[in-house]
């Protein structure tokens, strides 16, 4: 008994580093740029900030959480890189966004198609009908 239990231990001890590895091939501390371009009357804006992926979800944010000007990004982060991701904000000036109904203090939402691989990734915003999104593009690079 007492080796078959060295050799389970051995065992689990020898595979744990492939667990760990299972966890996630993103897994990382991530720098995320947005870029917006103008159109129309709306100027246009870039945004770099932290992300991470931590068992294969995506988190990043730019600003103060609840405050003008912030955005959380967040969504899971397939085994082949391919994400889905909801990005969640405030605005922060009327200058820099679309629609009549777009105000400093209102809060917006979009998705976003990212594919990630091991050292960098991109993504598009989802822009809907295109009435009122614009093609804002996202790149996505490990540290």
């Amino acid at each position: 008994m007492p080796r078959a239990f060295t050799r389970i231990a051995v065992l689990a001890i020898l595979l744990m580093p492939l667990a760990a590895g299972a966890a996630g091939k993103f897994d990382g501390e991530w720098s995320t740029t947005l870029t917006c371009p103008p159109k129309g009357n709306t100027d246009g804006y870039t945004w770099t900030f932290p992300g991470t992926i931590r068992d294969n979800l995506y988190h990043g944010e730019r600003g103060t959480a609840g405050a003008p000007g912030y955005l959380a990004i967040d969504g899971p982060v397939k085994a082949d890189g391919s994400a889905k991701l909801t990005a969640n904000g405030i605005i922060a000036s009327r200058k820099y966004s679309r629609g009549m109904l777009a105000h400093k203090g209102e809060e917006y939402g979009y998705d976003i198609k990212a594919q990630f691989n091991e050292k960098d990734g991109s993504g598009q915003r989802n822009q809907g009908m295109g009435i009122v999104g614009r093609p804002c593009t996202f790149e996505f690079t490990r540290q």
